[in-house]
């Protein structure tokens, strides 16, 4: 596997093992609490049990008190400690469903040389991602999920599909394969009991913000690498210049569904009861009749300029960036051509819409019906 060769890149193995050492010591802080806190509950009762035995009224009230305190320490560091990764969410897609892109993925991953997925979930989400998570939400071999949106699909070509795979899993090659994986899972855990502790214990975000100023800034810089890193090896696999041009296709047509496709649909709900349209079911067909392509490099820059200020995502390194750091223009697809979801997913779009549509009903549901029941009374009025 070719493996991008920077100071930048070199720095990155050094500082992931950094913050997994500095996440390993804090879990292991936080476990040695609580098993100091489970001994002091035995030590308590064994010592109240004997007061009682002796006739000694007060020990014992005071032993017993000291074993309650210790016990909801124990219970409540227990809960802050074991905090499970979340689970997938999404539709299971079999490899029998879509045996063309699970084609696609072995033959990207064999290139790579990155370890299996386990498993794909089609999801609502306008994003590809890689979710890894030990079996058992901590502990447990740790699995590798594929979540693939369906408004992605919609939106981007055969070999675009081709690019923005290709960066997902240079992710699971370099990074997230051997100790790196286990590295990443850690890092995880730890900003997970780190939340559930902030939320729990307003003193420790407090602290946190102080002691752990640093590692939060270093898990930043590290996300950042990582992205670029991906980058580097997506553009040797698949050409930089189709991977930037996907870049910019994701980034334009996410925005699309995001500014101009979504709002369309939510503002029937000032005319109707319920929609007339189910937004998965035409999602495809909005994205090829409703997005206009800008005319100019000029018109693309000048909307993504706008988006990048609306959108702040703070582990990922901005558009510009990106294509800076691939020595590609900032350049759109000229043409539109058929999407990735009518090659590899075609039989499957009308139920992958159906389920989507009422998950998306349910959710708004209640919303919707209270902008109509006030769009009426407003025209009443």
């Amino acid at each position: 596997m070719y493996v991008p060769r920077s100071r930048l890149f070199d720095l990155r193995p050094r500082l992931a093992r950094r913050l997994g050492l500095i996440a390993f010591a804090g879990l292991s802080a936080v476990g040695a609490v609580m098993v100091l806190a489970f001994c002091a509950v035995v030590l308590a009762l064994m010592h109240s049990w004997q007061t009682l035995n002796e006739g000694e009224p007060l020990a014992t009230v005071a032993s017993s008190l000291a074993a309650v305190c210790a016990a909801y320490l124990c219970a409540r560091l227990t809960t802050i400690f074991y905090v499970p990764a979340p689970e997938p969410e999404g539709i299971l897609l079999p490899p029998d469903a879509a045996p063309e892109f699970y084609c696609l993925m072995d033959d990207i991953g064999s290139h790579l040389g990155a370890d299996p997925i386990d498993r794909v979930w089609i999801t609502r989400d306008p994003n590809a991602t890689v979710l890894q998570r030990a079996r058992w939400g901590c502990v447990g071999r740790i699995e590798s999920h594929l979540l693939l949106g369906l408004p992605l699909v919609h939106s981007v070509s055969r070999s675009q599909l081709a690019a923005v795979m290709a960066h997902e899993f240079a992710h699971l090659a370099l990074q997230r394969k051997g100790l790196g994986k286990l590295g990443a899972h850690v890092r995880a855990w730890w900003f997970r009991v780190l939340d559930a502790m902030c939320e729990s214990m307003p003193i420790v975000e407090t602290l946190a913000d102080r002691v752990l100023r640093r590692f939060y800034r270093d898990m930043l810089r590290l996300s950042r690498i990582e992205e670029f890193e991906a980058d580097a090896i997506a553009a040797k696999l698949v050409g930089a210049g189709l991977l930037g041009e996907t870049l910019v296709e994701v980034t334009l047509k996410e925005r699309f569904l995001r500014q101009d496709y979504w709002p369309k649909v939510m503002a029937q709900s000032e005319s109707r009861a319920r929609p007339s349209i189910r937004p998965y079911r035409e999602m495809g067909l909005g994205v090829e009749t409703g997005f206009l392509r800008p005319a100019s490099v000029r018109a693309v820059t000048a909307v993504l300029l706008e988006d990048e200020e609306d959108i702040s995502l703070p582990f990922h390194p901005s558009l510009h960036q990106r294509l800076s750091a691939l020595r590609v223009p900032l350049r759109a697809a000229q043409v539109d051509r058929p999407s990735a979801a009518r090659h590899y997913f075609a039989p499957l779009l009308p139920t992958l819409a159906w389920v989507f549509d009422h998950a998306w009903w349910q959710d708004v549901r209640s919303g919707w019906r209270s902008q109509y029941a006030r769009a009426r009374q407003s025209i009443r009025d």
